[in-house]
């Protein structure tokens, strides 16, 4: 693997308290993670990615955290999470975890300080106003679940800021204290062996919020200041966050003005995301092709985190009304699908109809496009959603392991689990499960194995240029290339169900006995590259050429 090792990575995202209960008392804990590396492993997972892990009431899936320098007590004790991280290293798995930063429990002893004084040390660590603020009613991130962003606490005698949920206030990152305080926070972590942090709402951590002002300004200083200093502490530390914006804010995240790359060194590429939607629901490829010519140009070292499904709704807010209706139509067309009047609250195989070629095509293509894949846990199974649970719990349901009663995930009484295994119909675990699908070369599991090292021998597609490859195509069919010193590889995918051919003889002066490296099916020789087959719903990666550096 590179220098920059999250280049080439695949990354698993996984929530600990859904994942393996190695206890039995319902929740999934860190012994539970432990057991289950050596399958990460064998997946090709290099990274995994770990959803809130602090102490916290859990009424927001442990995103309102009471204690930033330590781990639930539900999964275990830090003594078992430097296990963790020294079980995951010795089978070349990094391990990253969640910097939910941008608030607090309104529980933590910060703002239980902070409210009951205004001589209090922390007073000045939350957003205040003695009058209440015009904009208190904008802003709101789960419209339909909040309906305000400034609150009233009687004790504090005073307005607090909360961009997100009431039991949330936003921390003030306008204060110097604040800022040392994460610092320490990322210092701890990482001298306990994490690699790097995904970052929860950065656009709002560098908001220095005003009260009445909606457009409050952002200091942008502050993500180089945290670059500087995770680098200064863990030379290959990464920062990867999630700061959907507008595009032509998007390098402002990754570096200065200068054209240095100082500062977060991966972003979640959400207008990829919604136009991959888009193109799946309309068979077409065309908004792909927009978006790969629309990419901004990254400095040095940045890199996009490509993704289909993550632990959040499928956020089509950067489609237009029409586009985003065309979606729902085709992946939510009940409103119990949808979520915050923008997204979908779907796996993706009971999107796709559970059509095995259809999932194979669209994680074909998201592995190949550019930018670090994101893999959420299950989806390598297809497991489904219970939409009988409240907003995103939907997609948050165990990991279905085996045919035991709960999936394998827990002995746990059913009661007592934290969220119910999906049991009934084609997703429950009696069908889809790990143990069913690990002894069938055929499965899906399978298929994403070979998938994903066939991407580890690619690594053009991380580290290297990505572009359109601009020939005739029949309609339904991308067709792209990524270059780098280890080589090129062209790939195509046909997101319609006619069986096509592909011209790709312009480029056969640059081939070097081209040969498949993955399909859906067999096709035989290349040749000429005169008359390329692809089935509906069809996909081929093709190794054009070797370089001298691979």
């Amino acid at each position: 693997m590179g220098d920059r090792w999250y280049s080439e990575a695949v990354v698993y995202c996984l929530d600990i308290d859904t994942y393996v209960d190695s206890d039995g008392d319902g929740v999934g804990d860190i012994r539970g993670l432990i057991g289950r590396l050596d399958y990460l492993a064998r997946l090709g997972v290099t990274c995994l990615w770990l959803h809130p892990i602090h102490p916290s009431p859990n009424r927001d899936d442990g995103y309102d955290a009471t204690d930033f320098y330590n781990v639930d007590p539900r999964f275990g004790t830090l003594g078992d999470f430097a296990e963790l991280l020294h079980q995951a290293q010795n089978r070349g798995i990094r391990v990253i975890i969640d910097l939910v930063v941008n608030h607090t429990s309104d529980e933590h002893p910060w703002f239980q300080s902070a409210r009951s004084s205004p001589d209090s040390p922390y007073r000045d660590w939350f957003v205040w106003s003695e009058t209440e603020p015009d904009d208190r009613h904008q802003g709101m991130v789960f419209p339909g679940e909040q309906d305000e962003t400034w609150s009233y606490d009687r004790t504090a005698k005073a307005w607090f800021y909360h961009r997100f949920y009431k039991f949330q206030p936003d921390l003030n990152f306008a204060n110097p204290a604040v800022r040392a305080e994460i610092k320490k926070i990322m210092s701890f972590w990482l001298q306990l062996g994490v690699s790097g942090f995904r970052m929860d709402a950065v656009p709002f951590i560098i908001e220095l919020t005003e009260p009445g002002n909606p457009n409050s300004p952002k200091d942008f200083e502050f993500l180089t200041e945290m670059r500087q200093h995770v680098q200064w502490r863990r030379g290959d530390a990464v920062l990867l966050a999630e700061a959907n914006v507008e595009p032509d804010q998007l390098p402002t995240f990754f570096g200065d003005a200068g054209g240095s790359g100082n500062r977060i060194h991966m972003l979640f590429d959400f207008m990829l995301n919604g136009r991959l939607m888009l193109a799946l629901a309309r068979q077409d490829p065309e908004p792909l092709v927009e978006a790969l010519r629309d990419t901004p140009t990254l400095p040095v070292g940045g890199q996009w985190a490509t993704f289909l499904r993550n632990h959040d709704e499928i956020d089509l807010s950067r489609l237009t009304t029409e586009q985003r209706n065309q979606v729902y139509a085709q992946f939510g067309p009940d409103e119990d699908m949808r979520i915050y009047d923008r997204g979908i609250r779907r796996r993706l195989a009971p999107m796709l109809g559970n059509d095995r070629r259809r999932i194979e095509l669209a994680y074909a293509l998201q592995f190949s496009l550019r930018g670090t894949p994101v893999l959420r846990y299950g989806e390598e199974i297809g497991m489904g959603e219970d939409l009988s649970l409240p907003g995103r719990e939907a997609i948050r349901t165990p990991m279905q392991w085996s045919y035991q009663p709960n999936a394998g995930f827990s002995t746990a009484d059913p009661e007592k689990l934290v969220r119910p295994v999906i049991d009934k119909g084609e997703f429950g675990y009696q069908r889809v499960n790990v143990t069913a699908q690990r002894g069938d070369s055929k499965s899906l599991l399978a298929w994403f194995e070979r998938m994903i090292r066939t991407l580890r021998e690619a690594p053009e597609v991380g580290s290297g240029s990505t572009t359109h490859i601009d020939v005739p195509a029949p309609a339904g069919v991308l067709a792209h290339r990524a270059d780098g010193p280890t080589g090129t590889m062209v790939f195509l995918h046909n997101l319609g169900t006619d069986d096509v051919e592909v011209d790709l003889s312009s480029l056969e002066a640059e081939a070097d006995l081209p040969n498949d490296v993955l399909a859906d099916r067999g096709y035989g020789e290349l040749g000429k590259l005169g008359a390329v087959k692809l089935s509906g719903y069809g996909y081929r990666w093709i190794r054009l050429c070797l370089g001298a550096a691979s």
